[in-house]
């Protein structure tokens, strides 16, 4: 009997995280050298050997999707990947270097420190994001406190809570709605964060609705589409598989989700495995095991994939499946300030 590989299909980037990548992509092909003045300034910065500082390309604060060979990729091509503004040093705010916001979205703090330093900022956060810190904005404007379900430190849940940290109540379990406290009366909304998937808040959302029945849901599903098309290929292979690798970065929320969601979907059958790329996969995984379904997180590039599934053939899956759920045909434009370039 043939071993063979089912892949889940859609899988791999989403449009926010091509945009993403595309807007560092495009800085660094377009790129061109610093003033004559502001090398000047970078010169008298020289090192010790009398070599001066060079000024990267382009900035970017923290990653700009989760996925460590995405990061890994950029920097070789002279992308500058810092953790805080304060890391970035005058001389490059002199001469414009661009400092792109990543996929994840910042908190007002951080706009607010650019602003001050007179960063020249390109702003890569995902649209369906953005839609997110806009919703908290208006909800506060309207006299609402939001509980916004989301998981603690992620960088997109701390720029959301960052927009009206007195008004927005993070919580990322059921257990966690026993520490609100709303009077009747008081206005109260839900948002979520965009990687969470429908069962992943389903409790939380029920339990919510328990102690606060007057809260409001969104007007309109917060979760990413991305999320949710992935997890419906993910459990509608696992049922045909006994099982499952999940192609992502252990800080990617969609990944980790991904690969839960695999091994609930599996049961009794199997296991599922997550793996940055195909290095870390071990042969021993897949002992006494005849089908094995692949997908990806919404980071992932897809040569990833193909080198999980080239590993998998050396180990004797011949057969190469796809299970289709629907075809996605979103597309977000650049950041205005690339449109032309």
């Amino acid at each position: 009997m043939a071993r063979r590989i089912i892949l889940a299909n859609p899988r791999g980037f989403c449009a926010g995280v091509d945009r993403a990548i595309q807007t560092v992509d495009t800085i660094l092909k377009t790129a061109r050298p610093h003033s004559a003045a502001a090398q000047a300034h970078a010169n008298t910065n020289a090192d010790a050997d009398g070599a001066p500082h060079a000024l990267p390309p382009v900035y970017v604060r923290r990653q700009i999707v989760h996925n460590r060979h995405v990061v890994e990729q950029l920097a070789a091509r002279g992308a500058v990947f810092v953790e805080e503004l304060d890391e970035i040093p005058d001389e490059a705010a002199a001469a414009g270097v661009p400092v792109v916001f990543s996929a994840h979205g910042v908190s007002p703090d951080v706009q607010r420190e650019a602003d001050r330093r007179g960063l020249t900022i390109i702003d890569a956060t995902c649209p369906l994001v953005g839609k997110v810190h806009r919703e908290v904005l208006r909800f506060v404007r309207e006299g609402y406190e939001i509980v916004y379900i989301g998981h603690n430190g992620h960088d997109e849940a701390v720029g959301v809570v960052g927009e009206a940290p007195d008004h927005v109540h993070l919580i990322e379990h059921a257990a966690d709605v026993d520490g609100l406290d709303f009077a009747p009366g008081t206005k109260l909304v839900l948002l979520t964060q965009t990687t969470l998937s429908v069962d992943e808040t389903a409790d939380v959302i029920d339990a919510l609705q328990k102690r606060f029945p007057w809260i409001e849901l969104p007007p309109s599903s917060d979760i990413c589409y991305a999320t949710s098309n992935r997890q419906e290929a993910v459990k509608l292979v696992a049922q045909q598989a006994d099982a499952m690798v999940i192609v992502g970065s252990a800080n990617s929320s969609n990944s980790v989700r991904l690969m839960e969601v695999a091994d609930e979907a599996l049961g009794a059958r199997g296991t599922a495995h997550r793996v940055d790329d195909a290095a870390e996969m071990d042969p021993s995984w897949f002992d006494g095991v005849d089908t094995i379904g692949v997908s990806s997180g919404a980071s992932v590039p897809d040569e990833l994939v193909t080198g999980v599934v080239e590993r998998l053939r050396t180990l004797g899956f011949d057969e190469v499946d796809t299970v289709e759920t629907i075809q996605e045909n979103m597309h977000f434009v650049l950041p205005k300030a690339l449109r032309s370039v």
